[in-house]
């Protein structure tokens, strides 16, 4: 039997290692938790993470990297974005060169603005062409059900995307591949801001225009971003963009939208942190963002708010006050549209 290491056992390391098991994969998934391990391997479950979800006998659990890592055929990487390089670096000893790593997280690394991609690369050389990113509308909660889900798996290298592709496509798991390994990076990390935002809005009880216009206005800044930081412009209309967008910014199953609307309410960020009990990607990602901005020289008026809100507690309406009454501008100036350029002088 195929064996797969999953790294980390969270709520969507663990969503993807109950996919794997299904492709009937002999999956270990790494945690650093005794205890956790311990309840995934005697009980399958993973009750923190996914509530009154029966794991498959084929998924076991370790806290040893080596015995996660060696011999495996995928390697799968959902650290946090922060904890990322760390994980990475103790992976590196076990690599064998030739082995598919796929990583599925969404965010920069807070210190050097790295994406995931480029950490993973720095500490083990050698996958550089066995690298591919996953992302794409996808909630843990909904595929640990086997509930119809699509993806996209990107990569520089077409060979490492489809073999990616067959680990993972199933018949509720679709997944498409993509070359734009960098859009589809900085789409899955941006829209977790857009996400935040829209649920502070949804706190404040705007309504459904502003969540609309937050959610097109968003993509328009993770577009903009994204094209400056060398992304095809096409990749944000598709899952890793506009997909993953919205069903971030819609649901409650998203920790971003959760996280955003109890700002929304009143709680502080400290507050709202703790509550949450897991990583809420898109505050970091808002700071990094924000660092982004002047490095790339764009505009993403959304991120700058919410940044003044996040960290320098700014008041979230005085903040949506703000974004309503800024210079006046045309919509058609930030899209790659050359046929309307003379209407726009």
């Amino acid at each position: 039997m195929k064996k797969a290491a999953v790294l980390v056992a969270g709520s969507w390391g663990t969503a993807l290692a109950s996919v794997l098991a299904d492709k009937q994969y002999d999956v270990c998934l790494w945690s650093r938790n005794e205890q956790q391990v311990k309840e995934i391997n005697e009980q399958h479950t993973n009750q923190r993470y996914l509530p009154n979800a029966t794991l498959s006998s084929l998924i076991r659990s370790t806290t040893s990297m080596e015995a996660a890592v060696v011999d495996a055929e995928i390697i799968v990487v959902v650290a946090p974005s922060h904890a990322m390089r760390d994980v990475m670096r103790q992976c590196a000893p076990y690599y064998r060169e030739g082995t598919l790593i796929v990583h599925a997280t969404k965010g920069f690394e807070p210190e050097t603005l790295n994406r995931m991609s480029e950490i993973i690369r720095e500490e083990i050389p050698s996958s550089a062409k066995h690298l591919a990113v996953l992302s794409g509308p996808s909630h843990a909660e909904e595929v640990i059900q086997k509930l119809p889900t699509t993806v996209v798996v990107a990569s520089h290298y077409k060979a490492a995307a489809e073999k990616a592709q067959d680990a993972f496509i199933h018949p509720y798991f679709r997944v498409y591949t993509n070359p734009d390994l960098v859009g589809v990076e900085v789409g899955g990390a941006l829209k977790n801001i857009i996400a935040l935002a829209t649920g502070l809005a949804n706190g404040l009880g705007l309504g459904d225009n502003a969540k609309a216009a937050l959610i097109t206005r968003g993509l328009a800044e993770i577009a903009r971003l994204g094209t400056a930081m060398g992304s095809s412009p096409l990749t944000f209309s598709g899952l890793a963009g506009v997909g993953d967008l919205v069903v971030t910014c819609t649901s409650q199953h998203s920790r971003n939208w959760r996280a955003g609307y109890m700002l929304g309410q009143g709680a502080k960020l400290d507050e709202v942190l703790e509550r949450m009990g897991m990583v809420v990607e898109g505050v970091k990602t808002t700071k990094a963002a924000h660092f982004l901005t002047r490095k790339y020289q764009v505009e993403m008026p959304i991120t700058e708010q919410l940044y003044e809100v996040l960290f320098n507690g700014k008041d979230s309406k005085m903040a949506v006050e703000d974004l309503m009454v800024r210079v006046k501008t045309h919509e058609m100036e930030e899209i790659v549209a050359p046929q309307y350029a003379s209407w726009l002088e």
